[in-house]
């Protein structure tokens, strides 16, 4: 999960550092302050009307839908089937721009939901709060006379990026706001001076928190006292075809030499490359498959050698046939501030393809999934965790990964975030007739 562009396909890219210089200092706000405004979102709550059981969702997303499919992408599609969602995205300026530009498409696979796409001319980028007046008044105005006119009233308003809590907290007749962290955002590298300050707003707001992983509610929970761990789900039956024997291995995969040690997801700031270094050169007759797009590392700078794979990013329909050509998993993440809180989607879908796991001691890894994979504290001992599984396969911890992806699916967690979001609906009720 990232918080950076790729050729401006996210909201956020490292020009983006100077976007809202002047709007907030850099500081967090300090947990009494956000208490105290805590307490004056409950004021504003009272004339709020009342939530109901289809209620639509404006989603705020710093990364674009049809990007790595990943935790926003898994809630809302399945939220879009019993409510009608607009997922916002805000992407990087466009210096051939004269004036924002607005696209909006459907999803033919997902009927409910409408993708609507921002873009500012690079002029106009670095003037924070024309920013975050112009896309609330874009929204607005496509709200209320484009496609859906009338469709979103009394909406609940969803974030994942911090940095819109400005231009749309209680400026669209929400009925709830949530906030869904995903990750620590304001360590990935390139990220927005103010975003520790626009997250303590959005946290002293919300009417409800999930966090992605166990450190994340330990943290966010300090801030927001209605505030639930959620981690990340798994498509059991997509991923189980990769143990299915009509599953076809792409050739990019088929085609390496065996055995293949395998990775799918970003290649960021969050890899540890001496470590993969390290693993290429321990066996040649490995083949290192590293499927996914490169972000914020200069491809030119990664390990160079002859059984180092680098794939490129894939589809999402095709992981599961890609991990079927894999002899093993690596999470071979760097223990840096950036993967202090992450808890990797990929664990359990790993799990459900039925293959070993490698990881470095990631807190969350080790926290929630230390039964199944193989942890590793150094590279050595990585690399020694590398060659085992791939002579002596422990069947019983993929026997405990399958068991374990199969108790957690994306529609059961779904469908308890969808109940917090009553259960708070229920409280603000009660809060008005106290008032």
């Amino acid at each position: 999960m990232s918080y950076a562009s790729v050729q401006s396909e996210t909201s956020i890219n490292p020009d983006t550092q100077r976007v809202y210089k002047n709007h907030f200092a850099s500081r967090s706000l300090s947990r009494s302050a956000t208490t105290r405004r805590h307490r004056a979102g409950n004021l504003r709550r009272k004339s709020r009307p009342q939530l109901r059981p289809d209620f639509p969702i404006i989603v705020h997303c710093h990364l674009r839908w049809d990007w790595v499919w990943q935790r926003p992408q898994q809630f809302i599609s399945r939220l879009s089937q019993r409510h009608r969602v607009l997922f916002v995205e805000l992407i990087g300026p466009d210096p051939q721009l004269a004036a924002p530009l607005v696209r909006y498409h459907s999803l033919p696979d997902y009927p409910n939901l409408t993708v609507m796409c921002l873009q500012f001319p690079s002029w106009r980028w670095e003037d924070g709060d024309y920013v975050d007046t112009t896309r609330r008044r874009l929204v607005q105005e496509f709200l209320k006379h484009g496609p859906l006119a009338g469709q979103f009233k009394a909406p609940v308003q969803w974030f994942y990026d911090p940095m819109a809590v400005t231009a749309f907290a209680g400026q669209m007749g929400e009925v709830l706001t949530v906030y869904d962290c995903m990750d620590e955002l304001s360590k990935f590298r390139f990220a927005p001076v103010s975003i520790q300050q626009r997250e303590a707003e959005l946290l002293a707001r919300a009417d409800v928190v999930f966090a992605g992983g166990r450190k994340l509610h330990e943290s966010k929970s300090s801030f927001n006292t209605n505030c639930h761990f959620h981690g990340c789900g798994v498509d059991v039956e997509h991923f189980g075809r990769a143990r299915e024997s009509q599953t076809i291995v792409p050739d990019a995969v088929a085609r390496l030499k065996k055995p293949v040690l395998g990775y799918f997801g970003v290649i960021d700031e969050r890899l540890d490359y001496d470590l993969l270094s390290r693993l290429a050169q321990a066996n040649p007759d490995w083949s290192i498959a590293m499927v996914g797009p490169v972000m914020k590392v200069d491809p030119q700078a990664l390990p160079q050698h002859p059984n180092l794979h680098l794939l490129g990013q894939r589809p999402y329909a095709d992981l599961p046939a890609l991990c079927k050509g894999f002899d093993l998993c690596l999470m071979p993440f760097a223990l840096n501030e950036s993967t202090e809180y992450i808890n990797p989607t990929k664990a359990l879908e790993y799990m459900a393809t039925g293959r070993m796991i490698v990881s470095t001691a990631v807190a969350d890894v080790v926290r929630n999934f230390g039964s199944v994979v193989k942890v590793a504290s150094n590279a050595d001992e990585f690399i020694g965790f590398c060659q085992r599984a791939l002579e002596r396969p422990d069947h019983q911890a993929i026997s405990r990964g399958l068991k374990m992806a199969g108790e957690n699916s994306w529609d059961s967690i779904v469908a308890q975030l969808e109940q917090h979001i009553f259960d708070a609906a229920a409280a603000v009720s009660r809060e008005k007739v106290e008032v």
